[in-house]
C-alpha cells in the first residue's frame, strides 16, 4: 500500500485546501495536506521536513507565494513548488516558473491540477534518480581515483591517429604534469629517461604496427633529477571511427625497484658474510624431506650446486662414520616437537678426497599453529681451523708453560737482584744515614707490619714509603697516597672510608673511599699529625679489627691494606698537647723510620745536584757540562731547611734561568748562612710541652709574629718555618696577636 501524499498547502482559505484534498482524492491520489497561510508556519513546516509536494497560493494577506518559492528552493530544493491561484496572470506565471515553480494552475482551471502534480512528481522522480546515478557516479570515480593513488596505478587512453591521449590525475602525478595540461605522447617521451628513449620508442612503434599488447618497464628522469621506475601495460581497441587506440595503465614501481635492490644488496651481503665466517644455512621439510642449502653450505660440504640436489640423506652419508648414528638420531629429535632442540652439535664430515672437516650445527624446529614441526632449519659452521689451531695452541701452551718453569727456575736469582738494584731508583745518595734507612726499608718491606715515616718536610718520605710497597708482597697491587693537611676536616673521614648516598648535604651516590681503592694494596697516609679527632677513632679501628664503615652507613667492610703513615710533626708533643691519641700513635708507631735531614747527609748533595742537573736540563731541553767547584761548595754549606725538595727546586730554577753551558746558582736564592741553620752539631734537648709552647710564643713575639725569612721565628728556634707552622697548630697558638700593627 502507498504511503499517501504529504502535501504543504500555503492557502488562507481553508475551502479552497479542502477542494483541492478532495479533487486529488477523486482521482485516486491519497493525500495529507498541512495549510498554513503566514511565512512563520510555513518555515516551520519547511523544517520539519517529510514533505512531497507544495502548492502555494500566489498573493496571501501577509505572505507572497514567490517568497515562498524562494524560501522552498533553499530549505528543499528537490521538492516540487505548484503556484495554485486565482489571481496568477501569464507574465506573473512565467516569472514564476523562470523562480524556479514547477508549474502553475489557475483556480478557475483546477481540472488541471491532476496532470499538474502527476507530472511534478514524475519529473520530481526522474531528478532524484539522476543525482542518485551522478553522486554514485562521482563516488565510483573517487574510489578509483583513490585505489590510483594508493596503488601508484594510473590509467590512460592512446589514439594512435592523432597522437592525442587521455590521463587519470595519477598518471598526471606519476608524469609530474599538471592535470591542466593535456596529455600526448610526447609529454611522456620528454620524461623516459634518455637511457631508455630509444628502445622505448622502437617497442612503441612495433605494438602499434602489429596491433599487440604490451607489458614493459622503463625508468623516468624527472626535472628534480631523481628517477622512477614504471610498468606500463596497455591493451588495442578501434574506437568508433574505426581508428586504433590503446587503453591501459602505468603503475609506479620505484618502491618496489628499491626494495628488490635492498634484497639483493641485502642476499649479498649475506652471502658474502657467510664466505668470509665459513658459515653455511640449511633447512629440510618435515614431511617431505626437502632440503635447501646456501652457496656456502655447498661450499662447506665441497659440492657442486649445479650438478647435486641437495638431500638429507646425501648430507648423512657425507658424515663421518662415528658420528653417523650421532646426527641420524639427532634429526629425529630435531622433527619430533616434544624434543625440538635449538642447542648445537660438533662432528664431522668426509669429503670425496677423504679431507675431513670439523663441523659445529645449530638446528631450530618451525612449528605450525598445531604445535607440529613443519620444518628445521639451521646454520652449520666450517671449524677446522679452530680446531686445528685450538690443537696448536695446547701443544704450544704446553711448550710455554715448560719453557716458563725453566725460566723461573733459572732466574730467581737474577730478579732477587733486580729488585735489589731497582727498588731504590728513586732514592738517590750513598751517605751511612741515607742507607741506615734503606737496610730498614728493606727488612720491613716483606712484611705487613705498619710503617710510621718521620722526618722534616721535604726528606723525601713518600719515596720511602713507595720503597717499602714496592719491596712488600702487595707490590703487585695498589698504592693509595693520601696527604691528610690538604683535605678539609670535615671531608676527610668521607674521604678516607667513603660514604653512602644522602649520607651528608651533596651526597648524591655512593662513593668508595680510598681504603677500599687501595683493597690487598698499602695505603700511605701524608701529615698523619692533621687527622681530626673523630677520624683518629676510625683509623684506630681499622687497625685494631681491620674494618670500618662508610660515612652513613652500618654495614662493617673488612679492610685488608697496610698501612704507613708520615709526619713532619713531634706527635709527642702533640700528644701532650691533647691533639693525637696516644693509643693511636702506639698502632702506627709498630716500626718508626726517621727521615734525616739533607744537611745531615751533605756528601749526598753532590750526587742529588748531578742527578737534578740531568733530570731538568733534559727536561728543558738543555746540554750542561758541568758545575764549577765554588758552587757546589756553596751548595754544600748551606743548611737547606727546605731539604730535598728545596734543593730540588734551586736546580731547576737555576736550570731555567741560565744561559750558559756551565751550571751556576744565583747567591741570593741561598740566603741563610750555615751557622745559622745547621743542626747537625746541634744537641737535641727533651724539653716538655709547656716550655716548648713557651719558647714558641717567645720568638713569635721576637719576630712580631713572622714565621719563615732570616728574621722569622723559624729561623730563631732554629728549626723550618714548616715544623714551626705545624707546631702552632699543634699548641693551638694565635700567631697573628704578635704581629705589629
Amino acid at each position: 500500500m502507498r504511503s499517501p501524499l504529504r502535501i504543504l498547502s500555503l492557502e488562507d482559505d481553508p475551502r479552497d485546501a479542502e477542494l483541492i484534498r478532495e479533487l486529488l482524492e477523486a482521482e485516486d491520489i491519497a493525500c495529507e495536506i498541512s495549510r498554513v497561510d503566514t511565512e512563520a508556519a510555513f518555515v516551520a513546516s519547511l523544517q520539519q521536513g517529510g514533505i512531497d509536494l507544495i502548492l502555494g497560493d500566489y498573493t496571501l494577506p501577509q505572505f507572497d507565494g514567490v517568497s515562498a518559492l524562494r524560501l522552498a528552493s533553499i530549505t528543499c530544493p528537490d521538492v516540487p513548488f505548484i503556484f495554485v491561484s486565482g489571481t496568477l496572470g501569464e507574465e506573473v506565471a512565467i516569472d514564476a516558473l523562470t523562480v524556479g515553480a514547477t508549474d502553475y494552475v489557475l483556480k478557475t482551471r483546477l481540472s488541471r491540477l491532476v496532470p499538474a502534480v502527476h507530472r511534478a512528481l514524475r519529473e520530481a522522480g526522474e531528478r532524484a534518480e539522476r543525482k542518485q546515478a551522478d553522486e554514485k557516479l562521482r563516488r565510483s570515480e573517487a574510489y578509483l581515483a583513490e585505489a590510483q593513488r594508493l596503488s601508484h596505478t594510473g590509467s590512460f587512453g592512446w589514439d594512435v591517429a592523432t597522437g592525442q591521449a587521455y590521463w587519470s590525475r595519477e598518471t598526471f602525478r606519476i608524469f609530474d604534469y599538471d592535470p591542466a595540461a593535456q596529455g600526448s605522447i610526447e609529454l611522456v617521451m620528454q620524461r623516459i629517461h634518455p637511457e631508455d628513449r630509444a628502445a622505448v620508442q622502437e617497442l612503441l612503434d612495433r605494438v602499434t604496427r602489429d596491433r599487440k599488447e604490451f607489458d614493459f618497464e622503463h625508468r623516468l628522469l624527472m626535472p628534480d633529477g631523481s628517477i622512477k621506475y614504471l610498468r606500463v601495460v596497455g591493451r588495442p581497441s578501434i574506437n568508433e571511427r574505426g581508428g586504433l587506440e590503446y587503453v591501459g595503465a602505468v603503475t609506479d614501481i620505484t618502491e618496489r625497484k628499491r626494495a628488490d635492490e635492498a634484497l639483493r644488496r641485502s642476499e649479498g651481503y649475506l652471502t658474502e658474510a657467510q664466505r668470509l665466517t665459513r658459515s653455511g644455512s640449511w633447512a629440510w621439510k618435515v614431511a617431505t624431506r626437502e632440503t635447501f642449502w646456501s652457496q656456502e653450505m655447498f661450499r662447506i660440504l665441497g659440492c657442486d650446486p649445479e650438478k647435486m640436489k641437495p638431500t638429507l640423506s646425501s648430507f648423512i652419508e657425507m658424515v663421518h662414520p662415528d658420528d653417523r648414528l650421532r646426527i641420524e638420531e639427532r634429526a629425529k629429535m630435531e622433527a619430533t616437537p616434544s624434543q625440538g632442540v635449538d642447542a648445537g652439535v660438533d662432528y664431522r664430515i668426509v669429503l670425496a678426497d677423504g679431507t675431513v672437516k670439523h663441523i659445529h650445527s645449530v638446528s631450530h624446529p618451525v612449528m605450525n599453529e598445531s604445535g607440529e614441526v613443519v620444518e628445521v632449519v639451521g646454520t652449520t659452521m666450517d671449524v677446522t681451523e679452530q680446531r686445528q689451531a685450538s690443537a696448536a695452541l695446547e701443544t704450544a701452551f704446553e711448550q710455554i708453560q715448560a719453557l716458563k718453569d725453566q725460566l723461573y727456575n733459572e732466574n730467581i736469582a737474577l730478579r732477587e737482584e733486580i729488585d735489589r738494584s731497582s727498588m731504590f731508583e728513586e732514592i738517590v745518595g750513598e751517605s751511612p744515614a741515607l742507607q741506615a734507612v734503606l737496610t730498614r726499608v728493606a727488612k720491613v718491606g716483606p712484611t705487613d707490619s705498619t710503617v710510621l715515616v718521620t722526618g722534616e718536610t721535604g726528606t723525601g718520605k713518600e719515596l720511602i714509603a713507595r720503597a717499602i710497597h714496592k719491596r712488600s708482597r702487595r707490590a703487585a697491587r695498589a698504592f693509595v697516597s693520601v696527604n691528610c693537611a690538604a683535605i678539609p676536616p670535615s671531608l676527610i673521614a668521607s674521604e678516607l672510608f667513603g660514604h653512602e648516598k644522602g649520607a651528608f648535604t651533596g651526597a648524591m651516590q655512593r662513593r668508595l673511599g680510598r681504603f677500599e681503592l687501595a683493597e690487598g694494596g698499602t695505603i700511605f697516609l701524608d701529615e698523619i699529625g692533621e687527622l681530626p679527632a673523630e677520624t683518629q677513632i676510625a683509623l684506630l679501628r681499622v687497625l685494631q679489627e681491620r674494618e670500618f664503615e662508610r660515612v652513613g652507613g652500618s654495614k662493617s667492610i673488612r679492610a685488608d691494606v697496610r698501612v704507613i703513615t708520615a709526619t713532619n710533626r713531634d706527635l709527642q708533643v702533640s700528644i701532650e698537647a691533647g691533639t693525637f691519641r696516644r693509643d693511636l700513635y702506639y698502632r702506627l708507631n709498630v716500626f718508626p723510620i726517621e727521615m734525616p735531614p739533607l744537611r745531615e747527609r751533605k756528601e749526598d748533595i753532590p750526587l742529588l745536584v748531578e742527578y737534578f742537573i740531568h733530570r731538568f736540563a733534559t727536561k728543558a731541553g738543555k746540554k750542561m757540562h758541568g758545575i764549577n767547584r765554588a758552587t757546589l761548595d756553596r751548595l754544600k754549606s748551606y743548611a737547606w731547611p727546605g731539604n730535598i725538595r728545596e734543593l730540588q727546586n734551586v736546580i731547576e730554577r737555576s736550570i731555567i734561568v741560565c744561559e750558559t753551558e756551565n751550571f751556576a746558582v744565583d747567591e741570593s736564592w741561598l740566603s741563610w748562612t750555615p751557622d745559622e741553620t745547621d743542626q747537625g752539631d746541634r744537641p737535641r734537648l727533651r724539653i716538655s710541652a709547656a716550655e716548648e709552647k713557651k719558647m714558641i710564643e717567645a720568638a713569635l713575639a721576637d719576630a712580631s709574629g713572622r714565621i719563615s725569612g732570616p728574621s722569622g721565628a723559624a729561623a730563631k728556634l732554629g728549626i723550618p718555618p714548616s715544623t714551626l707552622d705545624s707546631k702552632i697548630r699543634a699548641f693551638k697558638i694565635n700567631k697573628h696577636r704578635y704581629k705589629t700593627v
